[in-house]
């Protein structure tokens, strides 16, 4: 599965849809993004969600702000956001410096505003099926699995890392009654005995751990569909950069076994972006 075909897809969609509010004299969304320190990952991550809101049409802000600030001024200047009424989202860039309670930080998030979808209140309404902002990632996994009509209805999932970002909404949205849900899932933990096997009876897999190559060939059946959400970057002496990027999936072993596989890079990444770019263009509609 390309992500970035399919990203690049969702954007010419995007650009069509802004086109036609700047037409009709209505609301260009606005997306602000507040980046603590500096980063090196987070600055590439947030420049590039700069740059994609530079392609689509979006008005963007970017908040910069040190390293050493006081977890009240934080929150202070996530307030002004919430106030400012020509910003439609916002997103703090993670991980934040010690010191710094991220929970505290997501919850001053206004819910209307909060397109990472990691607010409590809008957690809680993806799990009640209601309307709401999903998680970018396992958003962008949804649109990836609807644009090459995978068709999830009785398939035996599993989710492999049961984080807040990925793993647990992940499970959610795939047990949902919805076009692309309907799967049995089961999620799996570093506590979760035989792993291996409990893999090679699935049909989906989506491996968001953190460790890279961590789904070998012998752990996934002939035809199963695979996800690698993860991200490492891995010493790599032969590269100029010096490292380089590995998912979670062994993918040498693992796609010749595979129906349909997400690369790394190249997959889940560029639809995280777009899926946060369709959340921030539904805030815009939303709150005018």
């Amino acid at each position: 599965m390309d992500g970035q075909l399919v990203s690049q897809a969702t954007k010419d969609e995007l650009k069509i849809r802004v086109r036609q509010l700047a037409n009709e004299g209505k609301k260009i969304p606005h997306l602000a993004a507040i980046l603590v320190g500096n980063n090196g990952a987070s600055e590439t991550y947030v420049g590039s969600k700069v740059r994609t809101c530079e392609e689509i049409g979006f008005n963007s802000t970017l908040v910069r702000l040190d390293e050493n600030i006081s977890e009240h001024k934080l929150l202070g200047a996530i307030e002004d956001l919430n106030l400012e009424n020509s910003v439609d989202g916002i997103l703090v860039q993670l991980p934040l410096p010690s010191g710094i309670s991220e929970q505290k930080v997501i919850e001053a998030i206004d819910p209307a505003k909060d397109v990472d979808g990691f607010h409590p209140v809008n957690a809680g309404k993806m799990v009640q099926g209601m309307p709401t902002f999903l998680p970018a990632t396992p958003y962008g996994i949804m649109l990836l699995l609807e644009y090459y009509k995978i068709d999830t209805k009785g398939m035996n999932a599993v989710v492999i890392g049961r984080s807040n970002i990925v793993g647990r909404p992940m499970s959610i949205l795939l047990s949902q009654a919805a076009s692309r849900g309907n799967c049995t899932v089961t999620l799996c933990h570093s506590h979760t005995r035989n792993i291996a096997d409990i893999c090679r009876g699935a049909d989906l897999i989506v491996a968001a751990l953190g460790r890279p190559g961590y789904l070998r060939g012998d752990m996934v059946r002939e035809g199963a569909v695979v996800i690698d959400v993860g991200i490492s970057r891995v010493p790599d002496p032969s590269k100029k950069r010096g490292y380089s990027i590995k998912g979670d999936v062994n993918y040498e072993e693992v796609a010749p076994k595979c129906s349909y596989i997400t690369p790394v890079p190249g997959g889940v990444g560029p639809m995280t972006i777009a899926a946060l770019m369709k959340n921030t263009f539904h805030a815009c509609l939303a709150r005018n």
